[in-house]
Parts: C-alpha cells; structure tokens; sequence
C-alpha cells in the first residue's frame, strides 16, 4: 500500500477534493509530459540519440530535479513542491486546504496512466518479438539472465560488506538492485534501431523478461529479510513455480484460444475490433500477473507474443502504434521526472559517502552486465557486447529497489542514494551506448561484405 493512502483516508475526513480541479490538473501534468517528451525526443533524434534518452531527460528538466512541474509524493515531496498545484491556486480558485488531497489524487492518476504505458510498450514489444525465436534463443537468453543476476549481485554485496564495510542487509539489498534491467527502456531503443527482431534483440528481451522475474524474486527474498531478519522460502517457492506456471500456461492456452478471438474479431462489424479485443486480453493477462505477485508487464508481453502468432498481427500492430504513442511517452518522462539530481551534490556532505559507493555500484553494474554476453560460448556471429549493453540500464526497475530499501528502513541516507545515482547513470548511458554498438557491428558487416 502507497505510504501516501493514510494521508488521503484522514484527508478526505475534513476536506474534499474538487473533481474537476483533479482533472484541470491530470490535464496540465499531461500538456507538460508531453511538451517535455516531443521536445527531449526532437533534440535526441536531431543529434542521432535514442529518442527515449530525450523522454528521460525532459521528465528530469520538468521534474524533482529543476522545475518541480511534475512530481510526486515520493521522498516526502508535498503540494507545496509543485508547480502545477500553484498555478491551479492562482488560475483556478483551489479551496484553501485541499491542496494535499488534491496533489496526491492527481499524482495517482498520473502514476496509473505511467502503468498503463509501460503495459502497453511491453504488448507491443511482444506484438513485434517471434515466439519461435525467442524459444530458439531460450538457452542463451537464460543463461544471459541467470548470469546478469548473479554477477552483480555477487559482485556488489561483497563489495559493500568488505570494502565499505556496510552492514549486511544494506549491502543486500544494494546488491539486488543492481540486478534488475529496464525492459521498457532496452526494447524501446532496439525498436527505434530496428534490431528488436534480431538474434541479439530476441536474446536481450527472453533475457530481460527472465531478469524481471529473477529481479521479482530477489526482491521479495531482500524486502523478507529486512522486515522480519530471515528469509521466507516458502515466499521463494511459490514466485518460482507462479512465474513459470503463468508463462507457459499462458502461451499454451494462448494458443489454444488465439484461433477463437481472431474468428470473433472477424465476425464484429464495429470500428476498432482487433485493437479493443487485443487490450482486452493483454489487461487481462497483465491483471492474472499482477494478483499472482508478478509484474503486470509480464501478462502483456505474454499477450502480445500469443497475438503475434496470428493473422491479425500485422492488423494489430498497425492499430496500437497511436496508443503507445500516447500512452508510452508518460512512462518515460514519470521516471526522468522522480529522479532526483540533488543526490550528485558533493557540496552536500552527506552526498560524499554516497557518491563514492556510487562509483562502485555503476563499475559493478556495468561490468555486471557487459559480461553476460561473453558467456555465450560458440556463438561467434553474434554481437556479444550488445547484448551485454543491452542489459545495462535499471530504469524504474532499480528505482522499485531502492524505494522497497528505503521504506523499510534497510537502507541508510548514503546508500539509498549511491542506488538512485546507479540508477540515473546506467538508465541514461545504455542508449547511446545500445547505439553505438550496433552501429560498430553494422560498420564491421559492410567492411567484411565490401571485402
């Protein structure tokens, strides 16, 4: 439950909430989303960046970082830090004493519809991935994954605990946060490079999606292990088997039913039927996911590789492009947007020990995962360092570990932030990176086929 619910329920006690003040400011966080995202996607496209590098960077320029337009209850940030509840105080008469209830019921719908992006970017990457591919590439995706969890996480606890001389559990749930890869942010950029299809692509993504479970799993052992001083197998058992059961099943029965849903979107005669069908089942999936404590974005890549065997497929992809157009950019931008910068300042002496942890955390989380590509033996043709570049970034993912840590008191100042600072660094330097390399492997082909 959001530390922020209890506020509302003793709120909403005293004061009430004006609705149409809610939506004036839903409306006002959404121009300025997407003011930010065109302009920070333009910029980055012009100098031949990853557009989604430019989303991240315009939700930091309007977020907890410099103008404060877009923020969030997180960190104890209140309706006072945003810009956006004080233009509704001057231009919209906001009643004297609901500016808390307001602010925190705003940032709620604005949070859901980042979830609903972040849904709808991971259907559509499973709209455009190959199930049989994947399955192909299962082997090495699995062994990318399994050695991108434990390398850093290995690596980083021992570290802490012998270098810096951390306390166990803090050095714990460091070192799981840097188990964690942003799928959402690898895939989107691999899309934009066109290499989502490819060999590396399939196994980056079948790596990804195992990383999220794998993360889901650790999470729950190290949130365990700070609250009641011990780990729960029994939690661990059942994460494992529900993971494994939901994918399976639901590729299995997806296929069985898939012949069904396209032969009832055949019969409908309204406008919009395969798109409204295929949403239908995505939430659907991403709705089991998440009441079986996985990730709801595991339900909806689920969805869209079920779909993607189809013949509505192309149909499909065609009709979901404008959604995510609208939906995704929120996404992005919500995470640039809770990044606080503050945490780089060495001025600040508390910052100090942080961000000479974090310079530990970032060579580990780089390292971590550039090396997983290297493990996969006798597949030369390949680009291994793509592969491990594309596991790099922590995105939100890592941002999930350090708000669990720092909630439930495992996490001192120093540390919470030495993970925000990984975070920040590994999110922003995998795209160009994930460029770069490819574009060296697309060098090298044209010498080789020139020669």
């Amino acid at each position: 439950m959001p530390w922020y619910y209890p506020v509302l329920a003793m709120a909403s006690e005293t004061e009430t909430a004006d609705p149409s003040l809610i939506l004036a400011g839903v409306l006002l966080s959404l121009v300025v989303i997407y003011f930010a995202s065109k302009i920070g996607g333009e910029l980055c496209s012009r100098v031949n960046l990853p557009s989604v590098l430019g989303e991240l960077v315009g939700g930091v320029i309007i977020g907890v970082s410099a103008f404060k337009l877009l923020v969030f209850p997180e960190g104890g940030l209140g309706a006072e830090d945003s810009l956006i509840i004080n233009l509704l105080q001057t231009t919209a008469n906001l009643a004297p004493g609901t500016e808390e209830v307001t602010f925190h019921t705003m940032s709620e719908v604005i949070e859901i519809l980042s979830e609903l992006g972040v849904i709808i970017l991971l259907f559509e990457i499973g709209l455009e991935s190959d199930l049989k591919e994947l399955i192909r590439v299962g082997p090495s995706a699995a062994i990318v994954a399994v050695v991108g969890v434990v390398a850093p996480f290995v690596l980083g606890t021992l570290g802490l605990v012998y270098l810096f001389h951390l306390p166990t559990v803090p050095a714990i749930f460091a070192g799981a946060a840097l188990t964690a890869t942003s799928i959402g942010i690898t895939a989107k950029v691999l899309a934009e490079l066109g290499k989502l299809s490819s060999t590396e692509g399939q196994i980056i993504i079948g790596a990804a999606v195992l990383d999220d479970i794998l993360g889901i799993i650790v999470l729950a052992v190290v949130a365990s292990l700070a609250k009641t001083g011990e780990v729960q197998v029994s939690q661990i058992i059942y994460l494992v088997i529900a993971a494994g059961t939901f994918l399976i099943g639901t590729i299995l029965i997806g296929r069985l039913i898939s012949p069904w849903l396209v032969s009832m979107v055949n019969n409908m005669k309204t406008r919009g039927n395969i798109l409204i069908v295929g949403l239908i089942f995505a939430f659907i999936l991403a709705y089991i996911a998440n009441v079986i404590q996985l990730e709801a974005i595991l339900g909806a890549f689920a969805a869209g590789l079920v779909l993607a065997e189809t013949e509505k497929r192309k149909d499909l992809e065609k009709q979901i492009i404008p959604v995510a157009d609208v939906f995704v950019p929120i996404f992005f931008v919500c995470v640039g947007a809770k990044t606080d910068l503050s945490v780089l300042n060495p001025a600040i002496p508390s910052n100090r020990e942080g961000l000479i942890i974090a310079s530990f955390l970032i060579v580990v989380a780089i390292v971590g995962k550039v090396i997983t590509g290297f493990t996969l033996w006798g597949q030369d043709k390949i680009n291994k360092l793509a592969i491990g570049v594309g596991m790099i970034p922590r995105g939100e993912v890592g941002l999930v570990f350090a708000g669990v840590g720092s909630a439930s008191g495992a996490l001192s100042p120093a540390t919470d932030a030495a993970i925000i600072v990984m975070v920040i660094a590994t999110t922003f330097i995998a795209p160009p990176l994930l460029k770069a390399v490819f574009k060296d492997d697309e060098t090298v082909e044209t010498e080789t086929k020139t020669t």
